[in-house]
């Protein structure tokens, strides 16, 4: 399953899982532009991928709650590599919390980073992709999108509104050869949540069959499936990597 020749933009590619995403479609073959909100984040990924697998790399500043900003990343990432055949739209933030107690900005915030981002960095992009006739969108949804989650209105709302996203984008551009899909990952063992507490991990694991949190790698190969040849007549699809926490 090679990316070799392609070139892959990955959006929140500093830690967890969109950096295992910008390392194995690396490792694959695929020269790589991270982005990340701190610049020089973005850089250092950049730099240690390069070092690591050779391939070309580059880090850019990305905002992608901002169209402006989105723009200029794609932008970025043509003149440095010329073209963009893969798009991960894997930036994402929560604000967790009781319908209650959520504020309207923590609820706008959530919406602009997870939603609105996805929407920004694909209109950056698809004009690119539509005149090169080819084209790989990921967009990195949730589990909590799929079934929900109490206390998650605002990121399930985010992330369900994506896997909406993901079915409509990809009958509007199935005919350029652009296939969209989504992977919706269930708990990931990341430095962000390796530090929750002990009862809320054991929590987790009783909810997933397989009785233990994924790697970040393991959401990283579902995505460098997606982006590959094999997954060529996949479109509009959601890949659910959850260790079987829900089954449709």
């Amino acid at each position: 399953m090679t990316l070799e020749s392609k070139v892959a933009v990955v959006t929140g590619a500093s830690r967890g899982i969109g950096r295992a995403v910008a390392e194995v479609l690396a490792q694959r073959g695929a020269d790589v532009v991270c982005g990340d909100k701190l610049e020089e984040q973005a850089r250092a990924t950049a730099a240690a991928i390069a070092a690591a697998t050779g391939r070309r790399t580059s880090g850019c500043c990305v905002d992608v709650a901002d169209s402006k900003s989105a723009q200029e990343f794609i932008d970025c990432a043509i003149a440095n590599f010329g073209r963009v055949d893969i798009l991960v739209n894997n930036a994402g933030i929560t604000r967790d919390n009781l319908i209650m107690r959520i504020s309207e900005e923590d609820w706008d915030t959530v919406i602009d980073v997870n939603l609105k981002g996805a929407f920004n960095c694909c209109k950056a992009v698809i004009r690119t992709m539509m005149k090169q006739r080819y084209g790989r969108i990921i967009n990195i949804s949730s589990v909590a999108g799929v079934a929900g989650n109490a206390g998650q209105t605002n990121y399930s709302a985010s992330k369900a509104g994506l896997i909406g996203f993901t079915k409509s984008l990809a009958k509007e551009v199935g005919s350029r050869n652009i296939t969209v899909n989504a992977v919706a990952p269930g708990f990931v063992l990341t430095a962000l949540t390796q530090d929750l507490p002990q009862e809320l991990k054991e929590g987790a694991i009783k909810l997933t069959p397989l009785g233990r949190w994924a790697k970040p790698e393991e959401i990283a190969y579902a995505v460098a499936f997606f982006a590959s040849d094999e997954a060529a007549f996949i479109t509009g699809q959601v890949l659910s990597v959850d260790g079987g926490m829900v089954m449709q």
